[in-house]
C-alpha cells in the first residue's frame, strides 16, 4: 500500500481524501479502480515513451494541481515506482473514466501548448455530448457536478466556442486579405502609379476608427448617418471587424503619430499558462520535428548560392563603375586640353564616341541615383593609395550631352554639369576589397524599393527631370494636403504643368487643378483662375485650346455649383488668350464657337443664379474679344436670354458687362444705330400691338431697360463721328467736367469717360460738341441727325400709345427719357427733344377750346414730358416752365371735360419726389383761385393725390386751408370735390387738431340741411367712408363713420326716387363690406352696425336680392358674435393657440433639435412671442 501511496506528480492531496484513506473507504472507489490496484495488465509499458522525462520529474507541475490520491496512487502501482513509465494516454483514460474533467482539460491545455495532442482528449473534449447534463452522474463526481464543477464546465464550453470563433475569424481574414476585386487587382496592374484598392478588412477597420472619432467629437447625427450607410457592421465591437490584432489607436492618435517612425509590428505568441520556464525541461525549446529542420537548412543553402551569386555581379559592376571613373578623367583631361574649343561640340563628339546608344526615354540619365554614386565612391581603386582627390561623379546617358547643344538652357544645362564635374570627396587611404566595401555599407539602411524610395534616391539634375519628377509625385502628393491648404499647390501644379514635356501628364496636372478643391470658395476660385491665366499666357493660344478648355469643358455639367462657377469664370478669364482663328475646312473662331456655346449652354440649362450671373459676365467679355461679324445675331438673342433671366443678379450683370461690351462691339461693326436700337424699338412697337388686350410690362420693362443701357454708348458714337473729331486734342487747360454732368452709370463700362478713353478726352469732345450744336449746327453729323429724325420721333410715337393709367410703363419711360436728355446734355434737350414734344402737345392759348378737346393731352405723352423732359434740369427756368406746363394742362383738361387720368399719372410720378412737392402746391392753388368751377373741381381732385406723399407740415399750411377754401365754393360741385381729400387726409394725417378740423368740415357737410337732398354729396362721402375707414384712426371711425353710415341707410329706407335709392345702397353695400373686417366694440354692433345692415337689408331685399342673401348672412354672424361674447373670445384664443400648433410648432421643435440646452421653458416663451 505504501507503493499505492506513491503520488507521481508530488502533488500533495487534498484533506477530505487523505480522510478517505485512512478510513479505509475503499466503496467510493469505483470497480476498475480495484481491478487496476492488484494488476499490471492496463499499465505495461506502451509504446509513448517520449514523456518520461516529464513523467518521472520529481520538479512540481502546478498544471496538474488537484489530481486525487486514486489516481496517483494508479499512477505508482508495480513496486518500481521510479522506473515504470505510464503513458500519457493511461493517464488520459483514468482520469475520464473517473470523471475527473477539469484535470483532463488542463493535461489535453498543456499538451496542446507543447505541440503533442492525445486523440482520446482530442475526440473527448471534441463532442459537445460528453458535456449534457445526464441523470446517472458517477458517485465521484456527483459533489462536483452539483458544487462547482457544472460552472467551469460552462466555462469550458464557453471557451471552446471562442477559439472556434477565433479561427474562423481567421480563416475569413486570411480570405478577405486575399480577395481583391478582379477589376481593381488589373486597374493596379496596369496603373501601377495609383494606390493599391483597399481591402475589405481594412476598409471595415477604418469605418470603426472614423464612426469612433465622429462620436468622440459629438457628431452625432454624422455617425448615425454613417452607420446606416454601413448597416452591414457593427461598430460597438472592434472583434465584428474580422481582425485578429488588437485595436489600433484613435484617428487623432493615428494622425499626431503619421509623421513618427512606428515600431515594427512582431508577431508574438504564449509559450505556456502560468508556467515558469525553469520548471521546465532543457530541452523543451529546442524539440522541433525532423522535416523543419531540413526545410531551414534547404532554404539556408538557397540562400548562401543567391550570396555567392550577388557577389559576383557586384564585383563585375564594381569593375565597370572603375572604367566608367576612368573614362570620365579622361573625358575632363579632353575638356582641360581642348578648352578653346565650343563646350556643345565637345560634348557632342564625345557622346557619339562614348555610347551610340539609341534614343532612351526622356528621363534617363537625368538623375543623380544615390546608389550609383554609393557604388562608386566603394568600388574606387585600392592601388591609388596615395591620391586622396578622386572625382566621382554620377553616370550620364548620351542624350543629356546631345541635347545639351540644341537645348534653349543649354547654357544653364553647362552650368550645373561643371557644378558636378567640380564635386570631389576625398577618398580614405585604405585597403579594404570591394566586397567588404559593400557589406559595410549595406548597413545603412535606405528604401529604394517602393515608388517613394525609387523618386527620393534619384536627385533630378535638370528642369526637364525636374519636371517629370514633380509629375510623377504630385498625383500622390494632392490626395493628402489638407482641403483648406490645397491652394498653396497650385503654382507647383501649374509650373509643372506648364513644363512638363509628355501631353498625358499635362492633361492629368490640369484635371488636378479644376478638382483640386471639391467646392471651392471665392478666393480659392480666384487662385485657380489666376493660375489659369499665367498658364495660358505662358503657353500661348494653342496650348489653351487643346488643354485648358477640354477641362472646362468637363465641368460645365458638375454637380457642385462653385465647380460650374468655377468654369463659368475660367470662360471670360482666359477669352484674351484664346486663339483668334482655327484653321479646319473654313475659318472658325474659338471664342465664337467653343467657348460661347459652351456659356450659351449653362445661360440656358444651369439652375443656379450665381453661375448664370458669372456666365452672363464672362459672355460680356467675350464680347470685348469677338471678331466673327456672323456671330451678332447669336450675340442678341444671348442678351434678350440674360435680360429675361428670373434671377435679378443675373439681370443686373447683363445691364452691368454684356451689354455696354456688345453696344462696344456693334459700335465698331457700325450696327449700333442700324440694328440694335431698331430691333429693340421693333419688339417694343410689336409688344404695344399685342398688348391692346393686356399688355406685357414685364417684357416691356427688358427691352426699355436694354434701350436705358445703351443710352451711353450711343452719345460716345455721336462724339466720336462728330465733325469736330479730328479737333479733339488734349492741348491747353480742359475746363472740367461737372459731377452732375451725367446719370450715375451702373457700371464703369456704362461710364462714356470709359467708353471714349479718359476724363480729359471726354471734357474735350464735350466743350467741341456743346459748341457745334449752340453755334454750328448739324449738318454732315449723320449719327446726331439719325437721333433727332428717327429716333427721337420713333419713341414719342410709342410714347403716345401706351396706357396712361399703367403707372409702371410711364414711370419706365420717364426714367428713360430723363437719362437720355441727362446723357445728351441740356443743350440737345432745350433744341431737340422740347420742340419735338411742344409741337405733338399743342399747348398754345388757341387750343384751349372746351367744345373741341385735345386728344393728345389724355395720352401718356403728358406725364412722360413733364416728369421726363422738364424735370432734367432744376433751375428756376426749368421749372417756371414745368409749373406753366402742368397749369396749361390742368386747365386744358378741365374746360375740355376731358378724362384726367394724364394728369393725375403727372401729379402720381412727380409727387414721389419730395422736391417737386412745393411746385406741385403752387400749380394746385393756380387751380383754387382759377376763375372756373371746372378748374377749381379739379384742383380739389388732385389735392387727394399730393396728400399721401406731403408731409403733415405742407399738409396743416398748405393743403388743408385750400381745400377749406374750396369747401365754401358757391359751386356745390366744387364742394363735393374737396370730399375724397378730406378722407385721405384722416387716413393719413395724426396730428388729432389737423384731424378735429377735417372731421368738422366733414359733419357740416352731413348735418348741414342745405346738403339733405344732396344725393351725389352723400354718395361721395359714403364712397369716401367705404374707402378710408379700415385705415382711419379706430375713434374717429367708431364716433363719427359708424354712426353717420347708419343714419345714412336709415334715410335710404324712405327714399321715393328708385335710382337714387339703389345707388345709396350700393354704395352702402360696399362701404360696410369694407368696415365688416374692422374690431367693432360690442356696443357699437349693437348701436350702429347691426341697425344699419339691418336697414340696408330692407332696402337690398326690393332691390337686389343677391345681395339681400349676403346682408342676411353679414347679420346672422354678428348677431351670433354679440350673443356669444365671451364663448367667442375663449374659441379665438383657442383656435390661435391650435394655429399657432399646427404652423409653427413643428417648424420651431425641428429647428431646436440640435441645440441640447434648450428647455421647454424656453419653447414656451417662443410661442408666447407669437402671440
Amino acid at each position: 500500500m505504501a507503493a499505492g501511496n506513491v503520488n507521481p506528480f508530488n502533488v500533495s492531496d487534498s484533506e477530505d481524501e487523505a480522510e478517505q484513506r485512512q478510513d479505509g473507504a475503499d466503496t467510493e472507489r469505483s470497480p476498475s479502480d480495484e481491478a487496476q490496484g492488484h494488476s499490471l495488465g492496463p499499465f505495461s509499458p506502451p509504446a509513448y515513451s517520449e514523456p518520461a522525462a516529464l513523467l518521472s520529474s520529481n520538479r512540481t507541475s502546478p498544471s496538474v494541481d488537484g489530481i486525487p490520491a486514486s489516481a496517483a496512487a494508479v499512477a505508482g502501482i508495480g513496486g518500481g515506482g521510479a522506473e515504470t513509465r505510464v503513458s500519457l494516454d493511461a493517464i488520459a483514460a483514468q482520469l475520464l473514466r473517473d470523471q475527473y474533467i477539469l484535470t483532463a482539460l488542463e493535461l489535453h491545455t498543456e499538451l496542446l501548448e507543447a505541440g503533442r495532442e492525445l486523440p482520446r482528449l482530442r475526440d473527448y473534449f471534441s463532442n459537445p455530448g460528453n458535456f449534457e447534463r445526464q441523470s446517472g452522474t458517477p458517485p465521484a463526481c456527483k459533489e462536483q457536478a452539483v458544487g462547482p464543477g457544472g460552472p467551469l464546465i460552462l466555462e469550458f464550453e464557453l471557451r471552446k466556442a471562442k477559439e472556434t470563433i477565433q479561427a474562423l475569424r481567421a480563416n475569413l481574414t486570411q480570405a478577405a486579405e486575399c480577395e481583391i476585386p478582379s477589376q481593381e487587382r488589373k486597374n493596379y496592374k496596369s496603373s501601377p502609379e495609383n494606390q493599391e484598392p483597399i481591402r475589405p478588412l481594412e476598409k471595415r477597420a477604418l469605418n470603426f476608427l472614423v464612426n469612433e472619432y465622429l462620436l468622440k467629437n459629438e457628431y452625432k447625427l454624422a455617425s448615425i448617418t454613417f452607420s446606416d450607410e454601413n448597416d452591414d457592421q457593427d461598430f460597438e465591437l472592434w472583434d465584428d471587424v474580422g481582425l485578429n490584432i488588437p485595436k489600433p489607436p484613435d484617428l487623432l492618435q493615428l494622425y499626431r503619430n503619421c509623421g513618427n517612425i512606428l515600431p515594427l509590428h512582431r508577431d508574438t505568441v504564449d509559450v505556456a499558462v502560468n508556467v515558469d520556464p525553469n520548471d521546465l525541461p532543457g530541452d523543451y525549446f529546442t524539440q522541433e520535428p525532423v522535416q523543419q529542420t531540413e526545410a531551414i537548412q534547404q532554404q539556408e543553402e538557397v540562400v548562401q548560392e543567391l550570396e555567392y551569386q550577388i557577389g559576383l555581379l557586384n564585383s563585375e559592376k564594381q569593375s565597370l563603375a572603375e572604367q566608367i571613373k576612368k573614362l570620365q578623367s579622361d573625358i575632363q583631361a579632353l575638356q582641360r586640353n581642348v578648352s578653346s574649343e565650343p563646350t556643345s561640340a565637345v560634348k557632342s563628339t564625345q557622346s557619339k564616341e562614348d555610347t551610340p546608344c539609341g534614343k532612351p526615354p526622356l528621363d534617363n540619365g537625368q538623375y543623380l541615383d544615390i546608389r550609383g554614386v554609393t557604388e562608386t565612391d566603394s568600388s574606387s581603386d585600392a592601388n591609388t593609395t596615395k591620391t586622396s582627390n578622386t572625382t566621382t561623379t554620377a553616370t550620364t546617358d548620351c542624350t543629356e550631352r546631345t541635347t545639351t547643344a540644341t537645348q534653349p538652357h543649354a547654357k544653364l544645362k553647362s552650368q550645373s554639369q561643371q557644378g558636378k564635374s567640380s564635386v570631389q570627396f576625398d577618398q580614405p587611404n585604405r585597403k579594404l576589397s570591394p566586397a567588404f566595401h559593400q557589406a559595410l555599407l549595406s548597413f545603412c539602411r535606405m528604401s529604394t524599393d517602393s515608388r517613394l524610395g525609387s523618386e527620393v534616391s534619384r536627385i533630378a539634375d535638370s528642369e526637364q527631370s525636374v519636371m517629370l519628377m514633380l509629375g510623377r509625385c504630385l498625383p500622390h502628393i494632392v490626395p493628402n494636403v489638407l482641403l483648406a491648404k490645397r491652394e498653396e499647390l497650385i503654382p507647383l501644379i501649374l509650373c509643372t504643368a506648364c513644363l512638363h514635356p509628355e501631353p498625358k501628364e499635362r492633361d492629368q496636372l490640369l484635371h488636378i487643378l479644376f478638382n483640386l478643391i471639391k467646392r471651392p470658395d471665392d478666393e480659392q476660385r480666384q487662385m485657380i483662375l489666376t493660375g489659369c491665366v499665367a498658364f495660358a499666357r505662358h503657353v500661348g493660344p494653342t496650348r489653351v485650346e487643346a488643354e485648358l478648355l477640354p477641362q472646362c469643358w468637363e465641368q460645365i455639367n458638375h454637380k457642385y455649383p462653385e465647380r460650374r462657377l468655377l468654369v463659368a469664370e475660367a470662360c471670360g478669364a482666359l477669352a484674351p488668350y484664346l486663339p483668334c482663328l482655327m484653321f479646319t475646312h473654313f475659318l472658325k473662331e474659338i471664342r465664337s464657337s467653343l467657348v460661347l456655346s459652351m456659356l450659351q449652354q449653362m445661360l440656358a440649362e444651369d439652375k443656379a443664379d450665381m453661375v448664370r450671373e458669372a456666365v452672363v459676365k464672362s459672355l460680356g467679355i467675350i464680347m470685348g474679344y469677338i471678331d466673327d461679324p456672323d456671330k451678332y445675331s447669336q450675340g442678341f438673342e444671348l442678351m434678350l436670354l440674360s435680360l429675361g433671366d428670373p434671377s435679378e443678379r443675373v439681370v443686373s450683370a447683363t445691364h452691368q458687362v454684356f451689354i455696354p461690351a456688345f453696344a462696344a462691339w456693334c459700335t465698331e461693326l457700325g450696327n449700333l444705330q442700324s440694328q440694335l436700337i431698331p430691333s429693340l424699338l421693333t419688339r417694343i412697337e410689336k409688344l404695344l400691338k399685342q398688348g391692346e388686350y393686356g399688355l406685357d410690362e414685364h417684357k416691356l420693362h427688358m427691352y426699355l431697360s436694354a434701350l436705358q443701357s445703351l443710352i451711353p454708348s450711343l452719345f460716345a458714337v455721336l462724339l466720336q463721328n462728330a465733325p469736330f473729331t479730328s479737333r479733339a486734342k488734349l492741348q491747353g487747360d480742359v475746363p472740367p467736367i461737372e459731377v452732375t454732368r451725367f446719370p450715375r452709370p451702373a457700371s464703369p463700362l456704362q461710364d462714356v469717360a470709359t467708353i471714349v478713353g479718359s476724363r480729359e478726352q471726354l471734357a474735350v469732345l464735350l466743350q467741341l460738341y456743346d459748341h457745334q450744336l449752340q453755334h454750328e449746327g448739324t449738318t454732315g453729323w449723320d449719327s446726331l441727325l439719325w437721333v433727332v429724325n428717327q429716333f427721337l420721333p420713333q419713341l414719342i410715337e410709342i410714347v403716345g400709345r401706351i396706357n396712361v393709367t399703367s403707372s409702371t410703363c410711364v414711370h419706365e419711360f420717364s426714367r428713360f427719357f430723363w437719362r437720355l436728355c441727362r446723357t445728351f446734355g441740356k443743350i440737345f434737350t432745350n433744341t431737340k427733344v422740347k420742340p419735338q414734344f411742344q409741337e405733338i402737345l399743342r399747348l398754345s392759348e388757341e387750343n384751349v377750346d372746351a367744345s373741341a378737346g385735345n386728344g393728345i393731352l389724355t395720352k401718356a405723352t403728358v406725364p412722360i414730358y413733364a416728369t421726363g423732359v422738364l424735370t432734367c434740369y432744376n433751375q428756376e427756368e426749368d421749372r417756371k416752365l414745368l409749373v406753366g406746363f402742368l397749369e396749361d394742362v390742368m386747365t386744358t383738361l378741365s374746360l375740355s371735360h376731358a378724362p384726367l387720368d394724364s394728369l393725375k399719372a403727372s401729379f402720381v410720378e412727380l409727387g414721389a419726389n419730395p422736391a417737386f412737392h412745393e411746385l406741385l402746391l403752387t400749380v394746385l392753388w393756380y387751380g383754387v383761385v382759377h376763375t372756373s368751377a371746372l378748374v377749381r373741381c379739379t384742383a380739389a381732385r388732385m389735392f387727394e393725390l399730393l396728400v399721401k406723399g406731403v408731409n403733415e407740415t405742407l399738409v396743416a399750411q398748405r393743403v388743408v386751408p385750400a381745400l377749406i377754401t374750396l369747401s365754401s365754393d358757391p359751386e356745390i360741385s366744387v364742394r363735393i370735390s374737396t370730399i375724397p381729400a378730406f378722407g385721405t387726409i384722416m387716413e393719413t394725417v395724426t396730428q388729432k387738431e389737423l384731424l378735429e378740423r377735417v372731421k368738422m368740415q366733414l359733419a357740416s357737410f352731413l348735418e348741414d340741411p342745405q346738403y339733405q337732398d344732396q344725393h351725389s354729396l352723400h354718395m361721395e362721402i359714403i364712397k369716401t367712408f367705404g374707402r378710408v375707414g379700415p385705415n382711419a384712426e379706430p375713434r374717429f371711425r367708431d364716433e363719427f363713420v359708424l354712426p353717420h353710415l347708419h343714419k345714412l341707410a336709415l334715410c335710404n329706407n324712405q327714399q321715393t326716387v328708385e335710382s337714387k335709392r339703389i345707388d345709396i345702397a350700393t354704395q352702402l353695400f360696399e362701404a360696410y363690406s369694407a368696415l365688416s373686417c374692422c374690431f367693432i366694440s360690442e356696443e357699437l354692433m349693437v348701436n350702429h352696425f347691426l341697425p344699419g345692415l339691418r336697414c340696408l337689408r330692407t332696402d337690398m331685399e326690393q332691390l337686389s336680392p343677391e345681395h339681400e342673401v349676403i346682408l342676411s348672412s353679414m347679420i346672422k354672424e354678428c348677431e351670433i358674435k354679440v350673443e356669444n361674447k365671451g364663448i367667442g373670445e375663449a374659441q379665438g384664443s383657442i383656435s390661435i393657440a391650435a394655429s399657432l400648433v399646427g404652423e409653427d410648432a413643428k417648424t420651431k421643435f425641428l429647428s431646436k433639435m440640435g441645440q441640447l440646452t434648450t428647455s421647454g421653458a424656453m419653447l414656451a416663451n417662443v410661442f408666447q412671442r407669437k402671440k
